[in-house]
C-alpha cells in the first residue's frame, strides 16, 4: 500500500483556478513568449532549472489533479498572451475584466485559444462553449462580430455548430511557464488528429510540471507529461477509451474520486471514457492529524458497483512547482488502501 498518487496542495497549482488566471488584473506587464505573428522569443532551455524536468527527476505523479471546474469558454486569440492570458492579450481590454467575472459567477473556466502557427491575421474570431458534465458532453462553436458579444452570448450550447468527436487542446503558454511552451508547442505541431481543425494551442490549463499538458473534450480529461507526438493518447480516445499512463483526471470530479477511478481502472481494466462513474464520496476517520481518508463508490459492470478506500497526506518535503514559484509548495501524496466489489442495492 505505497504511494498512490501525488497532487498540488494549497500553493503553488493554480488548476481550480476557474477563470483561466485571470483572477489578479495587476498583471505584471505584457510577455511575448508566446507571439505567433511575429518570430517568437525563445523562452529558454528544458534545463535541470525547469520545474517539468525537475518534476518527471523525482517521478512526480499528476494523478488526481484535474480542475475541478467542468464547463468552458474558449476564445480564438492569436498573438501574444501575457502571464495573465486574458487580460494581457489583445482582447478587448475594456470586456476583458466584465467577461471574467461574468465567468467567474458562472463557474466557467476561460482559456484562449489559436490554431497552431497561426498568425494574428488569421483569427476567425472563434468562440467556443464546452461541456463535460456527464449527459451533458459537447463543444459548440461560433463567430463573434465583436469581443463584447461574448458578455450577453449564451453559455449553454444553445448557440452554434457541434464539433464532431474529440478536440484537442494543448497548453502552450509560455508567458505563464517556460516549460508549457517548450513541451507543448511541440506537441501541438505534431498531434496526429484526424485533422487541423481538431488542435488548438490554448491558455493554463494549471500543472506546469506536468507539462506537456493536454485537454481533451467534450469529455474533459486531462493529460499531463505527454511523451512524444501524443499519438497513444489520440489513439485511445479514437476507441472510446482513456490513455491511462498519462491520466491526470477528468474534470468536474472531486479529487478523492478521481485518485479512485485511477486505481480502480488499473485494477479492472475498465478504461472506457464513461467507465466508472462516481457515486458517492465519504470522508472517513484517519489515523493522523494530517492524514485524509475518503470511501469512494464507483459504478462497475453487470450491475455492480467498486468501493475503493483512498488516503492523501502531506508529501515530507516542499518541491519547486512552476518556474516561476518564489519558495518551494507542498503536494499531498495519494495512497489506495482498498478495492471491492459488490453487488449494488436494488
Amino acid at each position: 500500500m505505497g504511494p498512490m498518487v501525488a497532487r498540488p496542495g494549497s500553493t503553488g497549482d493554480p488548476a481550480a483556478d476557474p477563470v483561466g488566471g485571470v483572477s489578479d488584473p495587476a498583471s505584471p506587464g505584457r510577455e511575448d513568449n508566446c507571439r505567433t505573428d511575429v518570430p517568437a522569443r525563445p523562452p529558454g532551455r528544458l534545463d535541470g532549472s525547469r520545474c517539468s524536468v525537475q518534476a518527471l527527476a523525482r517521478a512526480d505523479s499528476s494523478i488526481a489533479t484535474a480542475s475541478p471546474v467542468s464547463r468552458w469558454l474558449l476564445i480564438e486569440q492569436p498573438g501574444p498572451w501575457g502571464r495573465q492570458a486574458l487580460l494581457d492579450s489583445r482582447f478587448d481590454a475594456e470586456v476583458a475584466p466584465l467577461l471574467a467575472e461574468r465567468a467567474a459567477r458562472a463557474g466557467v473556466r476561460v482559456l484562449l485559444v489559436r490554431r497552431p502557427g497561426d498568425r494574428l491575421a488569421d483569427s476567425g474570431r472563434r468562440w467556443g462553449y464546452a461541456d463535460s458534465r456527464p449527459g451533458r458532453e459537447g463543444l459548440w462553436w461560433s463567430v463573434r462580430s465583436s469581443d463584447a458579444d461574448l458578455l450577453t452570448a449564451p453559455w449553454d450550447g444553445s448557440v452554434g455548430e457541434a464539433a464532431p468527436g474529440q478536440t484537442y487542446l494543448v497548453c502552450t503558454h509560455g508567458g505563464h511557464d517556460a516549460c508549457c511552451a517548450l513541451r507543448g508547442r511541440p506537441l501541438a505541431r505534431a498531434l496526429p488528429t484526424p485533422g487541423p481543425a481538431d488542435v488548438w494551442e490554448c491558455s493554463h490549463l494549471g500543472g506546469d510540471r506536468f507539462a506537456a499538458n493536454l485537454l481533451v473534450l467534450p469529455y474533459g480529461f486531462y493529460y499531463g507529461q505527454v511523451p512524444g507526438d501524443g499519438g497513444l493518447v489520440v489513439a485511445a480516445h479514437d476507441r472510446g477509451q482513456v490513455a491511462l499512463p498519462w491520466l491526470r483526471g477528468r474534470a468536474g470530479v472531486a479529487a478523492p474520486a478521481q485518485a479512485a477511478q485511477h486505481y480502480a481502472r488499473e485494477e479492472l481494466g475498465l478504461l472506457g471514457v464513461d467507465d466508472l462513474a462516481p457515486l458517492g464520496v465519504t470522508p472517513l476517520q484517519s489515523d493522523g492529524a494530517e492524514a485524509e481518508r475518503w470511501e469512494v463508490t464507483l459504478a462497475g459492470t453487470a450491475g455492480s458497483v467498486v468501493v475503493v478506500t483512498v488516503e492523501s497526506r502531506p508529501a515530507p518535503e516542499a518541491v519547486r512547482l512552476t518556474c516561476q514559484a518564489v519558495r518551494p509548495g507542498r503536494v499531498r501524496t495519494w495512497h489506495h488502501l482498498a478495492l471491492a466489489t459488490r453487488r449494488s442495492d436494488p
